[in-house]
């Protein structure tokens, strides 16, 4: 649904409001009486604060290679809201997307109209480190809930933003437990990591490189590439000597890296995070994928009946299943909702808005129970998947099926929080390699 879509429903409610309540001139003046009357005494209006629409603005990419999650995370906000009728906690909504290209300036500038323009109540979103990082200073200093779905680590680590929230996962989040799981589950020694060149590519190896060698694993290698990169074979002629590939690619990046890969003839096992296996990709793979690992925040597999629902929406308003982007945004109005309610529908108290938001508990979402540590990043269930070649009730021809799960899975992994912050935030050099 379009913004002026959206709008227009919001503005044919208030036009029927206002038809069946016509004032006459005296009626006006008396009503307006009694709303003097009312300030002056200070008499509370719940009814009047929490008629007008709840704006909520969404900060994705339409465009470029980031595009296919970014067009999900619209799609899962759009579902969220049509199976609530457009109402959160009772009150209309305002849904306004924002289309950022996927670049930091674009980002800056359409997080600065729905603040200033359109006086949106939250900003969901956006996508990519780079693009959060652009807006960080900015949602702080005006005070603007946000819950995005990027991870750029340090916003929920050393650098905390008290208007940041992070339903999704921080950049390293989903890379630990799958560093953890290919060291001590499928006893890989050696690797290469290859990821984009900026910000979640740096912190998702560096969280990789990070538990593999904590537990007895070595990165041989780090390989970066710029986002949009057409041809992998300069990077596919260094992938010797490992027993096992890290690729942490987003957007339309897994399927052309995936590709290339079984084209060049390697035949090294890959695992990846939570963009390189995305479930809204396994339409697009091929046997490539086959045997592919991967750990993500949402599993399209996970056996509950709101995560079935979430998909059957999805897949009768878009004709496509979910993914992570998809089911992020879903679950960030899931938070907002309940936020909401715990204001009575009130959002003028930013600082009180904010602090319900945080405290918000899930027991049951597309993704399993969630809750936040005191730094604003989520705390939930982490899934290991293999795609597969295996029937199932969506008739897509491969199949991420879940062969782990790790709960309570924190941004801080299994090491102490003290000590995970005494360390610099993961970036292009850091962990340092090692010698093998």
């Amino acid at each position: 649904m379009s913004r002026k879509d959206t709008r227009t429903r919001n503005v044919t409610a208030s036009g029927k409001a206002a038809a069946s309540n016509k004032l006459t001139r005296r009626g006006f003046m008396a009503a307006s009486a009694a709303g003097a009357a009312a300030a002056a005494f200070n008499f509370p209006t719940p009814a009047l604060a929490q008629s007008a629409p709840f704006k909520l603005g969404l900060l994705t990419v339409k465009t470029g290679p980031l595009a296919q999650g970014g067009i999900q995370m619209e799609q899962g906000v759009i579902t969220w809201l049509k199976a609530h009728d457009y109402k959160m906690a009772g009150r209309k909504v305002d849904f306004i997307s924002a289309d950022t290209g996927g670049k930091p300036a674009g980002t800056k500038t359409k997080a600065q109209e729905l603040v200033e323009r359109d006086k949106v109540d939250v900003i969901l979103g956006p996508l990519a480190a780079f693009e959060l990082l652009a807006i960080t200073d900015y949602v702080r200093d005006h005070k603007i809930p946000t819950l995005s779905l990027a991870g750029a680590d340090d916003i929920t680590q050393r650098r905390p933003n008290p208007y940041f929230l992070r339903p999704s996962a921080s950049s390293s989040q989903a890379m630990q437990p799958m560093g953890h799981y290919a060291a001590t589950e499928m006893g890989k020694k050696k690797a290469i990591s290859i990821d984009f060149d900026f910000a979640f590519g740096y912190e998702q190896q560096g969280g990789f490189q990070a538990a593999f060698e904590k537990d007895g694993g070595c990165v041989l290698n780090k390989l970066w590439a710029p986002l949009g990169t057409p041809d992998y074979t300069p990077y596919l002629a260094q992938m010797t000597g490992c027993d096992v590939i890290c690729q942490g690619f987003a957007g339309s990046g897994p399927i052309a890296f995936m590709k290339q890969y079984a084209n060049f003839g390697l035949k090294f096992p890959v695992v990846t995070g939570e963009t390189g296996g995305d479930d809204a990709l396994l339409h697009a793979f091929g046997d490539e994928a086959v045997g592919m690992i991967n750990c993500a925040p949402y599993t399209l597999d996970l056996e509950t009946d709101t995560n079935k629902k979430f998909a059957q929406a999805m897949v009768k308003n878009f004709n496509t299943v979910p993914g992570f982007y998809a089911a992020g945004l879903y679950v960030n109005c899931d938070i907002v909702d309940a936020g909401l309610k715990a204001t009575d529908g009130k959002t003028d108290d930013k600082e009180k808005f904010m602090a319900a938001l945080k405290a918000v508990k899930l027991k049951d979402t597309p993704r399993g129970p969630i809750s936040f540590d005191h730094l604003g990043n989520v705390v939930g269930s982490f899934y290991i998947r293999r795609i597969e070649k295996a029937k199932n009730d969506y008739g897509l021809k491969l199949w991420n099926k879940t062969v782990k799960t790790y709960d309570n899975v924190s941004q801080f992994w299994t090491w102490p929080e003290k000590e995970f912050l005494s360390h610099p935030v993961y970036s292009r050099n850091y962990p340092a390699l090692k010698k093998c």
